[in-house]
């Protein structure tokens, strides 16, 4: 029996006023099957969620902005990360390929402020506390993945089983990738017993099956050689000669090659050949690596050396930085594509890993260290370097590492990867601390010792603040709510750079335009009666083939589509509030309790769903046509 016919027989019940009822039913859909149960403790800010809506608005005057053009966008956000990561459900669900955060371990030392006030270890809802923090945002959190993308959680032994089981419910158990430990300090606690000096890392793909988990360049020093494809392959290493004495005898793998005047055999032996070839082998004996098919696409496309040692002539194969053979049917062809190897579940017990490597780098920055326990550069660049990240997200930032090594990584390698980071600014930490260290690594910086540090200046960082609004859908209240989110769209559009609008400057109270030089346009409408004239703008330019992403307020979903049909192909439409409340609908707390019919209808389409999805394999998620914002242009 499942849970919605159990609710039925509840509904059905002598004796029992409807009220009651309704309480045995929200009773057993909060019931679990198996995993994690603890007592919910609602935050405040969960309590003003449920009457107001967050908008992410922009503070001007910290924006730094690099004379590149092409300069990655990293967003700061300051706020509370619930309210952050729920404007983040409209302006990036869907879109972020990893995760890093470092939350509060919940040690009982000050580390874990809820309802503004610190939880000690003796709080009887201590776990409870933390669990209800934790699981509403990484509900979102997971929303914001792409597909394929994973999401980085430190933690320690104080709520590491904890979050294992929170993690397997919410990503799924199948969808766990490793628990990595990390040193936190060489010399561990200062203890007679045991002295723990390691957290761990949980690792998470949003989907196994699509994960965009790569492994770690494979640019050891054994690749020291270079050769006429330098340029597309990369350097080379000879590591093995082509005959080995295998496991299993193949007669086909065993015949002579001819090259360079030589000829060879197996194991660079004429007699032995011989005796193979008579049936005089064992089980396991000499042969080549290679098919006869194999070895010669190997050395037309200059994958075979022959060298001369002590005992005569030997051919070994080249492997290349960045090139392999591969089958292709009945053929072979060249793939160039970077060497990859696994990351190692020990990779992180290295010094340069440590809370103590940490503090060296944020001391090279502030003479004052300002933040108690930072996490160092080399975590994010080596998580960075596993997984090809275009987006990231950081949403407990602290000291601002990861926006850091974002920034060096992209130096480094030439990537674009953009940055967003989202912290409080409880003892100014957010102004004085993410920010400033953040800015001082773009601008430049002189350490305590007086040594210049050149700034990786080819990038942007913007400053955001979250605001709050009704939730009430007044006329008023929509306008204000489209009005305010204009900042948002440019988050969400990756586009900041204000321009007149087909060579004629618009009233802002009106509609704004904005235009990065590079591809990205967009157009807010606030007034519907300006929509007739901004139509008849654009349709006396020349069209360029670019289209403008166009948000037009309208007090449904409709966003005047029937206005703009004489620039169709040169839009893309998109009905504002309506599409902020839909995507804010999936993440904020419910404004009511529910009646019991309606109760009773979510559990019926709850149980239909599972039973559905049972019956299937692909649910079509995925479909790029469910990812367009409004309606056909």
């Amino acid at each position: 029996m499942n849970k919605y016919e159990l609710a039925k027989k509840i509904t059905q019940l002598d004796g029992l006023t409807n009220e009651e009822k309704a309480s045995l039913v929200e009773l057993l859909r909060s019931q679990k099957k198996y995993g994690l149960v603890w007592e919910d403790k609602p935050e405040e800010i969960e309590t003003r969620l449920v009457d107001e809506l967050p908008v992410l608005t922009e503070v001007p005057e910290r924006a730094i902005v690099s004379d590149a053009p092409d300069a990655p966008n990293h967003i700061l956000i300051e706020g509370d990360n619930l309210e952050a990561l729920t404007a983040l459900a409209y302006t990036h669900e869907g879109k972020i390929d990893v995760i890093y955060i470092d939350p509060p371990y919940n040690t009982g030392n000050k580390d874990f402020v809820y309802n503004d006030s610190f939880v000690d270890r003796e709080d009887g809802y201590r776990h409870s506390k933390w669990l209800s923090f934790m699981n509403k945002r990484l509900q979102i959190a997971k929303s914001l993945l792409s597909s394929g993308g994973v999401i980085f959680i430190s933690i320690d032994d104080n709520e590491q089983a904890q979050l294992k089981l929170l993690c397997d419910e919410i990503f799924g158990a199948k969808n766990f990738v490793a628990s990595l430990p990390r040193i936190t300090k060489a010399s561990g606690k200062t203890t007679d017993k045991i002295a723990t000096n390691n957290d761990l890392l949980f690792v998470y793909s949003k989907d196994i099956d699509q994960s965009i988990i790569e492994g770690l360049p494979h640019n050891d020093e054994g690749f020291k050689y270079t050769d006429n494809y330098f340029l597309e392959r990369g350097k080379y290493k000879l590591n093995q000669t082509l005959d080995y004495d295998s496991l299993s005898y193949s007669e086909s793998l065993d015949y002579p090659i001819e090259i360079d005047g030589h000829i060879l055999y197996p194991g660079n032996n004429y007699d032995k050949y011989i005796e193979r070839k008579k049936g005089n082998h064992k089980r396991a004996d000499w042969a080549w690596r290679w098919s006869k098919e194999l070895y010669k696409f190997g050395v037309d496309q200059g994958f075979v050396v022959l060298k001369k040692g002590r005992n005569g002539y030997r051919i070994y194969t080249k492997t290349y930085q960045n090139a392999k053979i591969v089958r292709n049917g009945d053929e072979y062809k060249v793939e160039i594509s970077q060497r990859k190897k696994p990351l190692e579940s020990l990779e992180f017990i290295q010094n340069i890993y440590s809370n103590d490597n940490a503090k060296k780098e944020l001391g090279l920055i502030f003479e004052d260290l300002p933040f108690d326990y930072p996490k160092p550069t080399q975590i994010m660049n080596t998580l960075l370097k596993v997984v090809p990240a275009k987006t990231v997200l950081d949403f407990f930032a602290g000291s601002g590492t990861t926006l850091h090594a974002t920034m060096q990584l992209n130096a480094e390698d030439g990537g674009h990867r953009k940055c967003i980071l989202v912290t409080n600014n409880e003892n100014n930490i957010c102004e004085e601390v993410t920010y400033e260290r953040n800015k001082r690594v773009i601008q430049g910086y002189t350490t305590p010792k007086g040594e210049e540090v050149e700034g990786l200046h080819d990038n942007n960082l913007r400053y955001y603040r979250t605001t709050l609004l009704s939730r009430d859908k007044s006329v008023k209240n929509m306008r204000q709510l489209v009005r305010l989110a204009t900042d948002m769209l440019c988050i969400k559009n990756d586009v900041y750079t204000e321009a007149e609008f087909c060579g004629k400057k618009i009233n802002p109270n009106i509609a704004r335009y904005f235009d990065n030089g590079q591809g990205n346009r967009m157009l807010v409408i606030y007034e519907e009666r300006a929509i007739s004239l901004l139509v008849q703008l654009m349709a006396q330019t020349e069209d360029d083939g670019i289209k403008t992403m166009v948000y037009v307020f309208s007090p449904g979903a409709d966003p005047y589509t029937d206005d703009f049909e004489d620039v169709a192909e040169r839009v893309k439409l998109c009905a504002l509030p309506s599409a902020i409340y839909e995507a804010y609908k999936r993440v904020l707390p419910k404004r009511k309790p529910k009646f019991l019919d309606e109760a009773l209808q979510e559990m019926k389409a709850q149980a239909e769903a599972e039973a559905n999805a049972q019956q299937t394999l692909d649910f079509g998620e995925n479909d790029d046509n469910m990812n367009e914002e409004g309606g056909e242009a």
